[in-house]
């Protein structure tokens, strides 16, 4: 598949697509999307409708429209626009031949551009951003040219009717014009929740002048009807979308109507300064550099934006969404992803923003809780699809039988266990990287207490065998439901015992008083620790066999030994879900993604011959039908020295949502839009794969390997308050201390021990 199928590349920060095609309507919007962590308003066309997937999600307005999916709800949209010259639309409409369109987008600044012209060489040029230094505010430069003395009717205004995936979210709209302000607003609330949401705009001529204006109130919209006499052959606009919610402030009119009338006066150009200088302080921390391969380069800052714009940094108590705020796909709610994908990067680069992440998990214990006590369990069994308040969001039934069109029931909510331990597992990987033992006592050890105490009550004693097991559930691979022992899961649920214990001893040694106040509020008692210490000692951990092959689950390797291509022939239908209970990959050992092999890339306890020879097996066994798996299996190739299948992997990954690779529906069910998780996976990818980048309670450590692809690869990293960059080519491994570092660093390169003092560098010929 060739990018240029889909876009052309200007250059590392920006690609162009020079025709538009409606089949890529779905992928338009959520690759080219404008976000900011708290609303993201897709890569469409200001002409354009829900007809063409328009919207603009805005988080923390969680709302159930259809009694089933409760998602996040769309704005109004703030820039509807229509052009009529000689009362015929202008425009670039799907299956209309208007005007040409090229799109531009900067991934650098979050960019939106657009050029379109017509025979008559008339061009409508817009540009817009979500910006950073106001989280409410989408600002638009907007342009006609070469115009002639055409009659220009201009109809501008606030669209409500927007694109919704599982019912309509608003009601009661109500709407306002101030002349007097040039600013206007749409009001609605949330049909469950009652949530009020604003949408203003405020708007300027720069050139052109208004004749007639005209206020039209339609029942989900508000809009002005103008004529427009042009100014030295052209109108040109400046306006600015603002969005505010009841969750955001008691009065979110009044805000909405203050920040539109403050960015009017600010201005097009300063805002867009001030969103550009925020960014570049990310980009100082975040940016990863390619030299050699400008596609990739583009490919990976890309995934870097996207993990960026879905992640609600300004916040402690909103999840990331698997689709971020790109659509209402997943409904904007946390998996595990959030945790094992997205939350690596921030950790050791904007570090507050992975503590906020877990923070997030503190916030939501009481959902947490609440589930497990739901299902006859103890302490904190997290949601699989998180929202605000950590209730489950997962229905029972997520996908359809397409042959007989009946519901498919998955246990997604009460099978797949493994979300709780993960999160202590990041936990412990936070204290790693960052010595916050302050976190961990005010917030983390509640929630390793709480998981500790649920695979206490979840986990089955086989009196015969004298051994800890967990029946009834799923690993990492959603094919297989119904499974015993799954090897990932049991091997975090020791983990996750394991340093519920040492915080619990660390708290009694050195923090007693808040152990005691901890253990007052959440009863716990002494029995517990004992059983957590027992169960860690005996749960039964599948270990690599005469073949150093570890057992995905019992009974695993019983299955018919097939692959995905055999059974892509036993589809009757192409739509058909593979999984549980009987799709046809469930009785083979054909595997939906990464599950011994994710547990690969999170533990460092087996040596290379064991990695190999699962490597090997499992690989042609996975069908990588999650885009979570590819970044996996690079990360296990690079540790095996494979820095080709690295790099082969890497395209997978990288290029799922450039190059639209994944379907948008899946058995009936609507999943489109931007995988976050991959997105922060390629940053795992490159640091923890090329760069060989592991953190353990040995420290930090390194063992690089590089595709013949790339000359050369550089990024910065944030290591218990010290900072330092990396770069690495075919030939030579360097690390260069900040000369701002208060200490000096230490680290581990290909298991040798070295020391950098400020300012210091380390190079190794490779």
């Amino acid at each position: 598949m060739n990018h240029e199928d889909f876009f052309k590349i200007k250059d590392g920060w920006n690609l162009k697509i020079e025709s538009l095609k409606e089949e890529q309507l779905v992928h338009y919007g959520s690759n080219l999307l404008c976000g900011n962590g708290y609303l993201g308003y897709r890569g469409t066309l200001v002409e354009w409708n829900k007809n063409q997937y328009q919207a603009c999600v805005i988080t923390d307005t969680y709302d159930m429209a259809d009694d089933k999916w409760r998602e996040l709800s769309n704005s109004p949209n703030a820039l509807a626009t229509e052009v009529r010259l000689n009362e015929k639309k202008l425009g670039d409409y799907p299956g209309e031949d208007q005007m040409e369109t090229e799109l531009n987008f900067n991934y650098k600044y979050g960019i939106f551009k657009r050029n379109s012209i017509n025979d008559e060489k008339i061009n409508i040029v817009s540009e817009r951003f979500a910006s950073y230094s106001n989280l409410h505010l989408i600002a638009n430069n907007y342009q006609i040219k070469n115009l002639s003395n055409q009659k220009v009717e201009l109809k501008l205004g606030i669209n409500g009717d927007v694109w919704d995936l599982n019912g309509s979210h608003l009601e009661n709209f109500s709407g306002e014009y101030d002349s007097s302000e040039n600013t206007l607003y749409l009001k609605a609330e949330t049909v469950e929740s009652n949530i009020t949401l604003v949408t203003a705009l405020s708007f300027k001529f720069k050139k052109g002048k208004i004749q007639n204006l005209k206020v039209e109130n339609e029942k989900k919209s508000i809009y002005l009807l103008m004529d427009i006499e042009a100014e030295a052959g052209g109108i040109e606009l400046d306006r600015n979308m603002i969005v505010y919610s009841s969750n955001d402030r008691e009065e979110p009119l009044k805000a909405a109507l203050n920040d539109a009338s403050s960015a009017l006066k600010t201005g097009y150009q300063t805002l867009k300064n001030e969103h550009q200088a925020v960014w570049d302080k990310k980009w100082e921390l975040m940016d990863i550099r390619v030299k050699g391969n400008i596609l990739d380069q583009l490919a990976v800052r890309f995934n870097l934006y996207h993990n960026i714009i879905a992640t609600p940094a300004h916040s402690e108590r909103l999840p990331i969404g698997a689709r971020g705020l790109s659509c209402q796909a997943y409904q904007g709610a946390a998996f595990w992803d959030q945790e094992i994908f997205n939350l690596p990067m921030f950790l050791f680069t904007e570090t507050e923003t992975a503590k906020n992440i877990l923070k997030y998990r503190y916030h939501t214990l009481n959902g947490a809780r609440k589930k497990a006590k739901d299902l006859g369990y103890e302490g904190a069994f997290y949601a699989w699809i998180s929202g605000k308040s950590g209730a489950e969001l997962c229905p029972s039934f997520f996908f359809k039988d397409v042959i007989s069109g009946r519901k498919i029931r998955n246990h997604f909510n009460d099978w797949q266990i493994h979300v709780s331990p993960d999160i202590s597992y990041t936990i412990w990987k936070y204290y790693l990287a960052t010595d916050d033992i302050d976190f961990v006592v005010e917030y983390g050890s509640e929630i390793l207490f709480e998981v500790a105490r649920f695979l206490h009550s979840r986990v089955y004693y086989n009196q015969y065998k004298d051994q800890y097991e967990i029946i009834r559930l799923l690993g990492p691979d959603e094919y297989h439901e119904n499974v015993d022992n799954n090897a990932f899961t049991n091997y975090q649920t020791q983990f996750a015992l394991k340093k519920a214990l040492y915080f619990y001893y660390k708290m009694e040694n050195e923090y007693p008083d808040k152990l005691s106040e901890l253990k007052t509020k959440i009863n716990l008692n002494d029995s517990e620790i004992t059983a957590w210490q027992q169960i860690a000692e005996k749960i039964y951990l599948p270990q690599p066999n005469g073949n150093n092959l570890i057992e995905q689950f019992d009974g695993y390797f019983d299955l018919e030994d097939t692959t995905a291509e055999v059974l892509e022939d036993r589809l009757i239908d192409k739509e058909e879900y593979w999984g549980w209970p009987n799709g046809v990959a469930v009785f083979t050992q054909v595997i939906k993604q990464a599950d011994v092999i994710q547990l690969f890339t999170l533990h460092d306890t087996f040596n290379e011959e064991v990695l190999a020879a699962n490597y090997d097996y499992y690989e042609p066994r996975t069908q990588h039908g999650s885009s979570l798996s590819p970044s996996q299996y690079a990360i296990v190739a690079a540790r095996l020295g494979r820095a080709e299948e690295t790099y082969d992997y890497f395209k997978k990954s990288a290029f799922i949502d450039l190059m639209s690779t994944n379907k948008a529906v899946s058995g009936g069910t609507f999943i489109g839009g931007v995988h976050t998780a991959a997105a922060g996976g390629i940053w795992q990818l490159i640091v923890n794969g090329f760069a060989g980048m592991k953190i353990d309670k040995k420290g930090l450590s390194f063992k690089p390997t590089l595709c013949q692809e790339w000359e050369e690869l550089e990024f910065k990293l944030n290591y218990k308050e010290k900072k330092f960059k990396v770069s690495l080519n075919q030939n030579q491994f360097k690390l260069k201390a900040a000369t701002s570092n208060q200490t000096e660093l230490e680290f581990r390169v290909f298991d040798q021990k070295q020391v950098l003092k400020p300012g210091a560098e380390y190079s190794l010929k490779i």
